[in-house]
């Protein structure tokens, strides 16, 4: 009798085993280039995705340099997503170890580009409207490679996009109400033009769209003479960059520095900005809490 329960037992340990890998198995393998396309994909894809992100959290994209086992998950991935618009310049050669039964998404195809000073603007995601897009190709994605998903996959979407409507809304209306003149922001680098452009909110930067050159004399002097010249108070490091920059710039303005803002990466998981709604949601409220203590 007593044998008889083991050999129970161990079928019935068997039987969960053998269904936790079929589960394993039956997920796709998507690699994602940074933190906000792995959330998207994560929340959008729910349990059928198993995620694979190459630049980690708090980290620059722009300046990231792949390693042996980015080259691995892409040759082993079912789906591979990067943001496209020139942001991953180190792509191109990782893409050209991907095999031929693995599909690629460029996941801004079909935003509205903005362009500085003739260069493209890859920070597209720094748009809720955008970010639709983004939602809209994943998802299809998605859909196209696991279509027996297809009315799961359809509400996910359906949830998050009404989840980034209600956070536009919200901020819009405050945002409203604070004049034009005072929405002025001194960041890094050019990271936040769409977030602007929907909000009618204006960055200044030393910086260009990448963190790959340095900033001229030249450059942070314009920007301590507009500082100055405008009465510019709202004054934010970003997390993926060396905070150097901006403390000159502060002490020789005489701004403090009001916080920090996430441009092209995520936080760690217990941060302020563990996923892209959280992203958004403290970006925005303490840039409305700068100005709004301007204009006061």
């Amino acid at each position: 009798m007593r044998i008889l329960v083991q050999l129970q037992f161990l079928a019935l340990a068997l039987l969960s085993l053998s269904v936790s890998v079929n589960s394993k198995e039956s997920e796709l393998k998507v690699v994602t280039s940074f933190t906000i396309l792995e959330d998207l994909v994560r929340e959008l894809g729910g349990s059928h995705v198993e995620v694979i992100n190459l630049v980690p959290r708090d980290s620059d994209a722009h300046m990231y340099q792949p390693v042996p086992s980015d080259s691995i998950a892409i040759a082993t991935a079912d789906l591979v997503i990067f943001n496209g618009l020139g942001f991953e310049g180190w792509i191109d050669r990782l893409l050209d170890e991907v095999r031929d039964e693995t599909y690629y998404l460029v996941a801004s195809e079909g935003v509205s580009v903005l362009r500085r000073f003739g260069e493209v603007d890859p920070h597209a995601w720094q748009s809720f409207k955008n970010i639709e897009i983004y939602v809209n190709n994943i998802t299809n994605m998605l859909i196209k490679m696991m279509p027996e998903n297809k009315e799961e996959l359809i509400d996910r979407r359906i949830a998050y996009l009404h989840s980034t409507r209600d956070l536009e809304r919200n901020v819009a209306i405050r945002i409203a109400r604070i004049p034009r003149h005072n929405r002025i922001v001194v960041t890094s680098h050019d990271a936040f033009g769409y977030l602007g452009h929907e909000f009618q909110i204006e960055f200044l930067a030393p910086l260009g769209l990448s963190l790959d050159a340095e900033a001229s004399a030249e450059d942070v002097a314009l920007v301590i003479d507009q500082i100055r010249d405008r009465g510019v108070k709202a004054l934010f490091v970003e997390n993926i960059n060396n905070p150097k920059l901006l403390q000159m710039i502060s002490e020789e303005s005489g701004v403090a520095i009001g916080g920090l803002l996430y441009s092209d990466a995520l936080s760690d998981l217990e941060g302020p900005a563990a996923t892209y709604l959280d992203m958004m949601r403290h970006n925005l409220e303490s840039l409305i809490e700068a100005f709004e203590f301007e204009h006061t």
